[in-house]
C-alpha cells in the first residue's frame, strides 16, 4: 500500500475547508492570545469554541495558561476570530507548525492581527505590569516561515518588512491609551527561542542592540502575517524584569500572576483598538 505525504499546501486547506463547514461567520480580526492573557475570550459575542485537538492537522498548544481553543464570534461589532493560546519553537514545533493557526485565519480571510504576549522588560521605564506596544522586533532565533515550499496563497517569497507592525494601528492604540488614561509605551521585542530565560549577558547585549523587551513567541507569526498581506498590531504585556535587571529568580509562575492581575487594562485596550479598527 503507497502512502502519500501531505504538502503543507494540503494540510492548511484541509483546515481551512472544515473551519469553513463549521463556522458561519468571515473573520476580519484575528486575535493571539499569550501567557495568561486568555480571558479577552470570555468577552466574545455568539461564541463558537472549537477546541485545537478537534481540527484537522491543527498543532495542540501544551504550555500552562494557553486553553488551546479557536474562537470565533463578534467583539464590539467586529467579526473575529481569537487563539486562545499559542505555538512555539521550544514546544519542538518547527516553524510552520508554530505559525500553522496564523496562516488559516489568513486563508479564512482576516485583514488584521493582533497578537499579544508576555514578555520581560529591557528597558527600565518598563515595569511589571506595563504594556508595550510593538514598534519593531529583532529575530535573534533566525528562524523564518517563509522559508521552504512556496505556496502561492500564502503570498510572495520576498516581501517587506519595513513596516512590520501597522503605523496607523499604533496611532490608534496611542489614542485608546490616553483615553483610558494608560501611559503609553512603545518598543523593540526580541524573539529568543526559550524555554530557558535568557542570561544577564544577553539581556546585556539586547539592550547595546536597541531592545526593550524580550519574549519567545510572536515574531514567527507577525512575518507570517506580513507576508500574506495582513496588518499588524503587537502589544506586549511586561510581566517581569529581565535577568540581570531583576535580582529576583525568573518564573513562569511570576508571568502568569501579573498576567492575571494586569488582565482587565489589557483587555480594555484590546476592547478600544478592536472598536476603532
Amino acid at each position: 500500500m503507497n502512502f502519500r505525504i501531505m504538502s503543507e499546501r494540503e494540510r492548511l486547506l484541509k483546515t481551512v475547508s472544515y473551519l469553513k463547514n463549521k463556522v458561519k461567520i468571515k473573520p476580519e480580526i484575528g486575535i493571539v492570545l499569550g501567557s495568561g492573557l486568555g480571558e479577552l475570550a470570555n468577552l466574545v459575542e455568539d461564541p463558537l469554541i472549537i477546541p485545537y485537538k478537534d481540527i484537522p492537522e491543527f498543532p495542540v498548544s501544551t504550555v500552562k495558561g494557553h486553553k488551546g481553543n479557536l474562537i470565533f464570534g463578534n467583539i464590539n461589532g467586529k467579526n473575529v476570530a481569537m487563539m486562545q493560546g499559542r505555538f512555539h519553537l521550544y514546544e519542538g514545533y518547527p516553524v510552520n507548525k508554530v505559525v500553522f493557526g496564523v496562516r488559516v485565519l489568513g486563508l479564512l480571510g482576516i485583514k488584521t492581527l493582533i497578537v499579544s504576549n508576555a514578555a520581560g522588560g529591557i528597558n527600565e521605564n518598563l515595569q511589571p505590569g506595563d504594556l508595550m506596544v510593538i514598534k519593531d522586533h529583532i529575530n535573534f532565533v533566525g528562524e523564518n516561515p517563509a522559508g521552504g515550499e512556496e505556496i502561492e496563497e500564502l503570498g510572495p517569497r520576498f516581501f517587506d518588512m519595513t513596516c512590520a507592525y501597522d503605523e496607523k494601528l499604533r496611532s490608534i492604540a496611542r489614542e485608546v491609551f490616553e483615553e483610558l488614561g494608560v501611559s503609553f509605551k512603545e518598543g523593540v521585542y526580541a524573539f529568543f527561542k526559550g524555554p530557558s530565560y535568557e542570561t544577564p549577558a544577553e539581556i546585556r547585549m539586547l539592550k547595546i542592540l536597541g531592545a526593550d523587551a524580550v519574549g519567545m513567541s510572536t515574531v514567527p507569526e507577525v512575518i507570517a502575517a506580513r507576508q500574506m498581506g495582513i496588518r499588524v498590531f503587537g502589544i506586549s504585556l511586561i510581566t517581569n524584569m529581565a535577568a540581570g535587571i531583576s535580582k529576583a529568580p525568573l518564573s513562569h509562575e511570576e508571568v502568569l500572576d501579573v498576567s492575571k492581575k494586569a488582565g482587565e487594562k489589557f483587555v480594555n485596550i484590546i476592547l478600544g483598538v478592536v472598536e476603532k479598527i
